[in-house]
């Protein structure tokens, strides 16, 4: 167990929406923009200040650090509405408990001058994550992602998370009123990562950012557990270092086989498509060969981007990998969704096409980390599972194994009694 987070997230939205204002989010969000663009420019300077500052006395100015904690403030909120995370309009000012979705930061406390020295440096790894996760967050005025992608897909083709939330949050909300819970947890999550990013950067605190998405969304209401969830027993991150440097050649025969089935697994997916199309249930035999290529690829990949250690087994066995599947049995499916299954699947393939950068960064990540340490880092591994897990609920859905759509929020399917994994990092 590792200490908790001294930066918290806050997360205390209904999911209502109004329609007027999120149509018209992005124009009224200019003001909101320009104050964040001036805001940032004068936290340029007043971080480099607090930099020297903390370097020759061991702690951040009082007047600085609370200078830090209210542009931090700001900028959750800020990104929390572009995102259509929340929907009250924000304050100007990064006023604690003033936004539905917000941050709790730590008071001023000594850091040692190594880290702070070398912070900037220390932080990149957090960066490139929190680039993947889409949750804004950089000092450069890296929002243009979410610029992007209420201008037409734009987020999809960044990779990042959060874009790719509020692109298909947009339509959800315009449609229902609401933002779909999956969504809006997902982009709290890259949200509350970034604030955490910052708060390193910022010399807020000295932890670095815990990429645990369990920890990070622990006070939000877990959604009820997915059909398609994860089992196993993953709590031994221990890696050997001869295996991590050498896992991609050592994939290969495993990455041959799964493309050999992958073929037969895409006949095998339009024969059950007819099948369950006029029939209303997937046959028995289809469903088993495919839930096989469902788990063989989860344990595959599971191996390939460093979120299990063991080299797996060529079949897809239940209960044979630390990372492993729960698949459901054939039921009958709702033949209208069937017709249109793939068209359906657009929005889950999206936010699994983002998931799926941030995946790269966090195998990219712990192999440094596994090479140095002999394990793999609790945080990305949590979210690396998170990223395989969605994978999963995509492929069980596209092949009919399942009519229950991916639910995208970080928790589903978490419950702490079974899975192992979701300890904080």
């Amino acid at each position: 167990m590792h200490p908790e987070h001294p930066v918290k997230l806050v997360v205390e939205d209904d999911l209502k929406r109004r329609r007027l204002t999120v149509f018209f989010r992005l124009l009224l969000a200019i003001p909101l923009f320009i104050w964040l663009f001036l805001w940032t420019i004068a936290t340029v300077v007043a971080a480099v200040i607090n930099w020297i500052a903390t370097l020759v006395v061991g702690r951040p100015p009082d007047g600085l650090h609370r200078f830090m904690c209210s542009y931090i403030r700001y900028v959750t909120h800020f990104n929390a509405y572009v995102g259509l995370l929340a929907n009250p309009y924000p304050g100007f000012v990064g006023e604690e408990g003033s936004y539905p979705i917000d941050v709790t930061l730590p008071a001023p406390a000594a850091q040692p001058r190594w880290k702070t020295f070398f912070r900037i440096f220390l932080a990149v790894p957090a960066l490139l994550l929190s680039t993947a996760l889409g949750g804004g967050g950089s000092l450069s005025g890296s929002y243009g992602s979410s610029r992007k992608t209420y201008s037409g897909g734009g987020g999809g083709g960044g990779g990042a998370l959060g874009g790719v939330c509020a692109v298909l949050g947009w339509f959800a909300s315009m449609v229902r009123g609401e933002m779909p819970k999956g969504l809006r947890d997902a982009g709290a999550y890259g949200v509350g990562y970034s604030a955490q990013m910052l708060s390193y950067l910022l010399l807020v605190t000295d932890r670095y950012p815990n990429a645990d998405p369990t920890a990070m969304l622990a006070a939000v209401e877990r959604p009820s557990q997915h059909p398609v969830h994860l089992v196993g027993d993953a709590d031994d991150l221990r890696f050997s270092r001869v295996t991590v440097f050498f896992r991609l050649p050592l994939a290969i025969p495993h990455i041959v086989w799964l493309a050999l089935w992958g073929v037969l697994a895409f006949f095998a997916g339009i024969a059950i498509w007819f099948a369950t199309l006029f029939t209303g249930t997937p046959p028995a035999g289809l469903h088993r060969f495919l839930s096989r290529y469902i788990r063989q690829s989860l344990h595959v990949s599971a191996f390939i981007y460093l979120a299990a250690n063991p080299f797996p087994g060529f079949v897809g066995e239940e209960g044979r990998y630390p990372l492993d599947l729960e698949l459901p049995g054939p039921a009958r499916q709702n033949r209208w969704k069937t017709g249109f299954r793939i068209f359906l699947a657009i929005p889950a393939l999206l936010v699994n096409g983002a998931l799926g950068w941030g995946l790269i960064v966090a195998a990219v990540l712990t192999w440094f980390v596994a090479m140095a340490t002999g394990a793999a880092p609790w945080g990305l591994r949590n979210f690396s599972a998170y990223a395989l897990r969605y994978a999963s609920q995509v492929n069980a859905y596209v092949f009919l194994i399942t009519e229950a759509y991916p639910h995208a929020s970080p928790l589903e399917g978490a419950a702490p009694a079974q899975l192992s994994f979701d300890e904080p990092a």
